[in-house]
C-alpha cells in the first residue's frame, strides 16, 4: 500500500484533496480493498457514524490526509477507529508535504480493557431527576462502547440524552467587573447548569476545576455537570458556583 501511496504522490503531486488521493491509491491496490468503510456506534436510540478511508484485507487500516502536518487530532481519530473495530495497527498517510509523511498508530487495548474502569461521583448532582438521569445512562453507554474513544463521541452521546445539539446549545451573557462583555455558547443540561465532557489526565483535573469555577463567576450559571473519562476512572462532578454552594444538595458517595 505504501508503494502505491508513494507512486501516486510522485505522479500527481501534492495539491489534491484527500478523497482524490484515497481513490487513486485504492484503484491501484489489487485484491480486497474497501473505501469509506462505515463504523456504526449504536446505543439505545443514540447513533453516530464514522467512515474509515481505506481498509485492506479486512484488517489493514489506512487513513489519508492532505494537510500541512500530521497532528495529535489525526492520531486520535485513527486510534478511535482502531478501538471501535478491535484492530491493532493503522497507518496515517499525509500527501500535502513535498515528501509523503506517514506514521503508524498502534494499540494493544481491547474492549475488555476499556470497560474495566472505576467510577467516582461523590460531588455529583444528577441533572435529570425523574426522567433519564445522566449518570446511569452514560455508564451504560461506556460499559457498552468502552472508554478511550474520541471525546466528541461522548459529548454527542450526552447531548443526545438532552435532546441533541440544537436543544442544548445556548448563548449566555459574560460579565467582567460587573460589566457585560459579550455572549458565549455553552451546552446546558438543565436551566442554569451547563455540562462538559473531557478526557484529561489526573494531573490536569485540579486546573480544569479551578478554571471552571472562575468561568462560573463571570456567568449567571449555577453550576457545571462535568464528566471526565480516562482509561482508569470515570469522574462525575458537579462544579458549583461558590456563591451558591450552600444551596446545593449533594447526592451519592461512591469513590474510585
Amino acid at each position: 500500500v505504501m508503494d502505491h501511496a508513494f507512486a501516486v504522490h510522485d505522479k500527481m503531486g501534492r495539491f489534491f484533496d484527500e478523497d482524490i488521493y484515497r481513490d487513486a491509491v485504492a484503484a491501484r491496490i489489487e485484491g480486497d480493498v474497501q473505501t469509506e468503510v462505515m463504523i456504526e456506534v449504536v446505543f439505545e436510540d443514540f447513533r453516530k457514524d464514522y467512515f474509515m478511508d481505506v481498509l485492506v484485507a479486512g484488517g489493514a487500516l489506512f487513513e489519508l490526509k492532505a494537510v500541512k502536518k500530521l497532528a495529535a487530532a489525526h492520531r486520535a481519530q485513527v486510534l478511535n477507529y482502531l478501538l471501535l473495530c478491535e484492530l491493532s495497527h493503522a497507518k496515517l498517510i499525509n500527501f500535502r508535504p513535498k515528501q509523503v509523511e506517514h506514521e503508524f498508530v498502534n494499540t494493544h487495548l481491547k474492549r475488555a480493557d476499556r470497560i474495566a474502569f472505576d467510577v467516582t461521583d461523590e460531588d455529583w448532582i444528577d441533572p435529570a431527576p425523574g426522567s433519564r438521569p445522566l449518570r446511569p445512562w452514560l455508564l451504560g453507554f461506556l460499559r457498552d462502547v468502552g472508554v478511550g474513544l474520541d471525546v466528541h463521541l461522548y459529548e454527542a452521546a450526552v447531548a443526545h440524552l438532552f435532546g441533541g445539539n440544537k436543544a442544548v446549545e445556548r448563548e449566555i451573557d459574560i460579565v467582567a467587573g460587573n460589566r457585560y462583555v459579550g455572549r458565549q455558547k455553552v451546552r446546558l443540561a438543565s436551566p442554569g447548569h451547563a455540562f462538559k465532557v473531557t478526557t484529561i489526565s489526573d494531573t490536569e483535573v485540579p486546573y480544569f476545576e479551578d478554571h471552571a469555577r472562575r468561568f462560573l463567576t463571570h456567568t449567571r450559571l449555577r453550576g457545571i455537570h462535568w464528566i471526565n473519562i480516562t482509561r482508569e476512572c470515570v469522574r462525575f462532578q458537579t462544579i458549583v458556583d461558590e456563591r451558591q454552594k450552600d444551596a446545593m444538595q449533594k447526592k451519592w458517595s461512591i469513590g474510585c
